[in-house]
């Protein structure tokens, strides 16, 4: 038998760490080949690592929510054959007259302790693995495996499965998890389904009453993670101010009706953001300021003739801007369709990297949640955000006779260092236009 060590590997752009999202194996699983072992992230993009080989998991090499440096080591291999480390070849002389010992499965650190202070594991390549006595906190988080949860304990499960047992009707608190640190696995649930429990058992009274009462500390990790760094960065970097302007959506949703009435079999239903990409493709040609970059280390904004729209979409696992890039060449249906397909990338999480980066303005959008009023946080280094809030019916004076419209506020930020309080509002007003008088949209 060899042994088959798996490094981080370099995802390249000159990244030199990533964070380990979530493990899929565990120390003892036979895992086969391209089998995904692990989940790691680099900025909002998450990649799945493949086992290149056969054989049985001795070790991991990090927790769930460590950073990790390209290059050290992410798991190991016991495999059929030589593997791919030889632990004699590099010890020194003394060392290899004695047998090096056998690798130790390491337990993982409880993920808390990992995101208090984050450190990359080393590589270990260059000498014999020594072995390492488990923590009495890491021996209890394997211990846990398998066994029934505490009170007020969450269960550690996947979104897929969390839905999955949501509609069997099953409480996850009461499934045993066999996975790492008593995570929920398939198995776990189709195990706990054919005993035939249900969502009335598992506890008494008095212990739900405790998980009613009890406090649960949850580390901030993977993409909750990112946002956090990212939201907290902005908004320490860049000064804010906001905009608010209502806007009489009524002839525009009117003309979408038509649209779709007219096209929605051929092309597709539009819905309200198409039409607000093309208002806002159209007034950044005269505010080339609203669509731009700004630099702050080298004091640099640059100015874009392409806009590439971000789209602010809410997913399971966090908010993620995916961009339509070159929204200026598309017309309403092309960006429709790419908007959908970005969205549908972003929450099933196979979104690539270059498509959520590189957009030089965002719009943020809530629905029919949208609110009266919002203030965005501009999404850095762009220089603007425009907030969209929900549509309603509203009592309006129009010719001195009150009218009933469908009106719709406007909620953007701008960076206060290169965007001055009146090239906003004008820019705004501008956008407004394109909206109330809609056909002017389609005017070159």
């Amino acid at each position: 038998m060899g042994l088959y060590v798996i490094k981080m590997p370099d995802i390249g752009e000159g990244i030199a760490e990533v964070e380990l999202v979530a493990w899929n194996v565990k120390v003892g699983d036979m895992v086969k080949e391209d089998q995904i072992l692990a989940d790691v992230m680099t900025d909002k993009a998450t990649i799945e690592i493949p086992s290149p080989v056969i054989g049985k998991v001795l070790a991991l090499g990090g927790a769930a929510g460590q950073v990790m440096a390209v290059g050290s080591e992410l798991i190991r291999i016991e495999v059929e054959g030589a593997g791919n480390f030889t632990a004699g070849a590099a010890a020194p002389a003394k060392a290899a007259a004695t047998p090096a010992p056998a690798p130790v499965a390491v337990a993982a650190a409880p993920v808390a302790a990992v995101v208090a202070t984050p450190a990359p594991v080393a590589a270990t390549t260059a000498a014999a693995p020594a072995a390492i006595k488990p923590t009495n906190a890491s021996s209890s988080v394997l211990a846990s495996a398998g066994a029934a949860r505490q009170a007020g304990e969450k269960p550690i499960a996947s979104p897929a499965l969390r839905k999955r047992a949501w509609d069997l009707g099953v409480e996850l608190q009461f499934v045993p998890g066999s996975g790492l640190a008593g995570r929920i696995t398939q198995d776990d649930l189709d195990a706990y389904v054919a005993r035939g429990a249900n969502a009335s058992t598992g506890g008494s009274a008095e212990n739900r009453y405790r998980e009613l009462n009890d406090e649960q500390a949850i580390p901030v990790i993977g993409l909750r993670r990112k946002i956090a760094q990212k939201m907290q960065d902005t908004k320490r970097r860049i000064p804010h101010f906001s905009y608010v302007e209502e806007v009489d959506v009524t002839e525009l949703e009117a003309l979408r009706t038509q649209l779709n009435t007219r096209w929605g079999k051929e092309r597709g239903r539009l819905s309200l953001l198409p039409l607000l990409m093309r208002a806002v493709v159209l007034a950044v040609r005269d505010f080339p300021q609203i669509n731009a970059r700004f630099d702050d280390d080298a004091g640099i904004v640059t100015r874009h003739a392409a806009v590439h729209l971000g789209i602010a979409a809410q997913t399971e696992n966090g908010l993620m801007v995916p961009v339509v890039r070159h929204a200026e060449a598309r017309d309403l249906w092309s960006c429709a369709s790419e908007m959908a397909r970005l969205a549908e990338a972003a929450r099933t999480g196979k979104a690539a990297r270059e498509e959520l980066s590189g957009s030089t303005i965002t719009i943020s959008s809530l629905g029919a949640l949208g609110g009266i009023v919002s203030t965005p946080v501009i999404n850095h280094p762009e220089v603007a955000i425009i907030g969209v809030n929900k549509m309603v019916e509203r009592p309006m004076v129009r010719n001195g006779q009150v009218v009933i419209r469908k009106m719709m506020n406007l909620s953007s930020s701008f960076d206060h260092r290169v965007v001055d309080g009146m090239d906003a509002a004008e820019f705004i007003q501008t956008v407004r236009g394109y909206l109330e008088c809609p056909a002017t949209l389609f005017v070159e």
